[in-house]
């Protein structure tokens, strides 16, 4: 008898470790914590360093998520801006889910208010080429835009005061052979009915399109056109999203619509950076600073120390072919002579098709 009561008193103390409660036993230990992923990048020339995505997808389209699940993910990978651009003319699940052109906003709206997100009004006119897709953000209506003809749908946009960009204009589905800019785009970029292009998209970057952009003060554009779950597309844990780098007076889509027309903007994909030769200089000389140990190493060259603020590493390469990577959010301490990296290129920071950033580390 002494042998099943000692049996019992393990079971009742063994079991009280979860609750005194045995019909529920709650373990909140199992579920994942919401944890926002702090991208580092400087505020340059001024202006704050907004960190935006300008296309995506739910299910009021061709998407897979809800709305607010687009938020949440936008919060969570380090994002300030978001819009959500639900094609206009292919809506599959139609048939399954209510509401209008401007359901998917409005349904983000609040959610976006409580993570402090910017959530821009927006939708995609979705044409064969050409003119092809195009993004119209800060709308006051979408579905003022639902017309048969293209360019008549883009100046619906325009007259609510809409930036208007021209997605992957890469895209093999629509350009299997080359990036083509074809007489309606000219029409278009004549009328004001394009104010950017995508030179990245999804996976895809189109350095033509950089040009492009140089060339006619378009603004330099990437997003992530992301239609499935973002955690399960875009390797989070080694990289991250594509997005756009949007160099602002403030933290207000008023500011931000303003830098977007100015073509104040950086693309952002796959640690890599392209656009105006002035925010990519001005974006390294924020990010890294060089300064002498006072210490020579057995050869009596001068060390240095190299530090890295941004969550962007930097590939060198020198007229002589020397190359350093200074990695990212990290100090590193080796010989340099000053005299090697004067115009040194900076490879993951294009300023054209053809061109990197030529910068002097001293």
């Amino acid at each position: 008898m002494k042998h099943v009561f000692s049996l019992i008193g393990t079971v009742l103390i063994g079991t009280s470790g979860f609750s005194q409660d045995l019909n529920n036993v709650q373990l909140p230990h199992m579920q994942k914590a919401s944890v926002r992923k702090e991208i580092r990048v400087p505020n340059i020339l001024g202006y704050q360093t907004l960190k935006c995505d300008f296309h995506m997808h739910t299910v009021f389209s061709d998407g897979n998520v809800w709305p607010t699940v687009r938020v949440d993910e936008a919060w969570e990978e380090g994002l300030d801006a978001i819009a959500i651009t639900d094609h206009i003319e292919k809506q599959p699940g139609k048939k399954f889910i209510g509401g209008d052109h401007n359901a998917s906003y409005e349904i983000a709206t609040e959610r976006a208010k409580e993570k402090n997100i910017l959530l821009i009004h927006s939708g995609e006119v979705t044409r064969d080429m050409p003119p092809g897709h195009l993004n119209a953000l800060f709308l006051d209506d979408v579905n003022l835009l639902e017309v048969p003809d293209a360019t008549e749908a883009l100046l619906a946009a325009k007259k609510q005061g809409a930036f208007i960009m021209w997605n992957h204009p890469g895209w093999k589905a629509q350009q299997p052979d080359t990036c083509l800019w074809m007489p309606m785009h000219q029409d278009l970029f004549e009328k004001g009915l394009i104010d950017g292009i995508e030179v990245f998209n999804e996976q895809e970057y189109y350095p033509t399109v950089l040009d492009w952009c140089i060339n006619r003060k378009l603004t330099v554009i990437g997003n992530s056109d992301i239609h499935g779950i973002v955690s399960q597309f875009f390797d989070l844990e080694k990289g991250h999203r594509p997005m756009t780098l949007v160099f602002a007076s403030d933290r207000s889509l008023t500011s931000l619509k303003e830098a977007l027309f100015a073509n104040r903007t950086l693309a952002y994909f796959d640690n890599q950076l392209a656009g105006k030769e002035e925010f990519l200089k001005a974006f390294f000389k924020s990010s890294v600073t060089i300064k002498s140990t006072g210490i020579k190493d057995r050869k009596n060259r001068e060390m240095y120390e190299v530090f890295n603020s941004s969550t962007v590493p930097f590939h060198l390469e020198t007229l002589t072919g020397k190359k350093l990577m200074i990695p990212s959010e990290a100090s590193i301490i080796l010989p340099l002579d000053p005299i090697d990296y004067n115009g040194v290129s900076v490879k993951n920071l294009y300023t054209g098709s053809k061109s990197n950033l030529i910068i002097n580390l001293f």
